[in-house]
């Protein structure tokens, strides 16, 4: 009987100090594998702001950048089973479990960032999303990163450059394709053992978007960036099912608002990050090579006919972002 009036008192304590079970219940973690500095960080502490502001702060997002949840399929594992609220994972990782996500590596789809973060709003696109919760995820939407380059250590500029070379490549078979197809050996490594393997001779270049390059400072190994601009990179900004289906209409749309302005400001922002990077890394000393994108174009088609006879989905997104150009 003392231990039960002992477990009351805590308990009655606990309410009088705001301290109840629902109380903790409006805080969602979201991981992702990119550095604090990064644009998709950026957007996740945004959507926290806006969340707090339309629900007065009940409800709020911890970010947990830099994997400190894991890498993606480790994030994807927790998300099925409701350990995980939210995370932005990569395309790339995803395409790997939902093939029509390949679309957005299409080699040279995208002009740009703003070319990318508008085929988001296509119907292909929204597409992907709604064919995620057959993996146990709710997709939300997109956070864009900057678009594709190569930093390296001794000069890229032309094809027969990349013959033989060890490029750190996003490991999945589109971009092994990619790679391959330029006579270069992609390879895959951990971004975070990326700096020192450039060190240590292990890796000639790196296929990577500016705000990795400057969040990590990878110019100090690679001081050389061939600017390809090669393919898009985007996020993809997810819930768990099992979280979402417990949550009611309200707080759904609740939280697609603050997400929707979050995601409209990221692309944005993106788009400036793009020509601020650059920038930046000029005035760090990195010498910036020019490069004929045509000799690229022949690999480029090969890929996107392969990709697009093989999957209706890819050749749909393909043809919508087209024809919107």
């Amino acid at each position: 009987m003392l231990n039960l009036k002992k477990l009351s008192l805590l308990a009655a304590c606990s309410l009088a100090l705001g301290f109840s079970t629902a109380s903790f219940a409006g805080t969602y973690k979201m991981g992702m594998v990119t550095p604090p500095s990064h644009i998709w960080n950026k957007v996740a502490e945004r959507f926290d702001a806006n969340l707090q502001e339309a629900t007065g702060k009940k409800d709020k997002i911890k970010v947990f950048p830099l994997g400190k949840l894991g890498g993606d399929d480790q994030m994807i594992d927790l998300l099925q089973s409701g350990g995980l609220q939210l995370a932005i994972i990569t395309a790339g990782t995803l395409s790997n479990r939902e093939a029509s996500m390949y679309g957005w590596f299409m080699p040279y789809l995208f002009e740009d960032v703003t070319a990318a973060a508008a085929a988001t709003k296509s119907d292909a696109a929204q597409k992907m999303l709604a064919d995620l919760q057959q993996h146990k995820m709710i997709g939300l939407g997109y956070a864009q990163a900057g678009m594709r380059h190569v930093i390296s250590a001794k000069p890229i500029a032309t094809l027969d450059d990349f013959k033989d070379k060890k490029i750190r490549a996003f490991p999945n078979k589109i971009f092994n394709d990619w790679w391959g197809g330029l006579g270069a050996a992609p390879t895959a490594l951990p971004i975070a053992d990326v700096s020192s393997a450039l060190t240590t001779n292990l890796l000639d270049a790196v296929d990577v978007d500016l705000d990795i390059v400057v969040g990590l400072k990878m110019y100090q190994q690679a001081p050389n960036l061939t600017l390809t601009n090669h393919m898009a990179f985007p996020g993809v900004i997810v819930a768990s099912e099992k979280w979402w289906s417990g949550l009611s209409a309200e707080e759904q749309e609740t939280i697609r608002k603050a997400l929707g302005d979050a995601e409209t400001w990221g692309f944005e922002e993106q788009a400036k990050a793009e020509l601020s990077n650059l920038e930046l890394l000029k005035e760090a000393g990195v010498t910036v090579h020019p490069f004929d994108i045509e000799a690229l174009q022949a690999v480029a088609q090969k890929i996107t006919d392969t990709y697009t006879a093989g999957n209706a989905d890819i050749k749909d997104f393909v043809e919508q972002v087209k024809g919107t150009e």
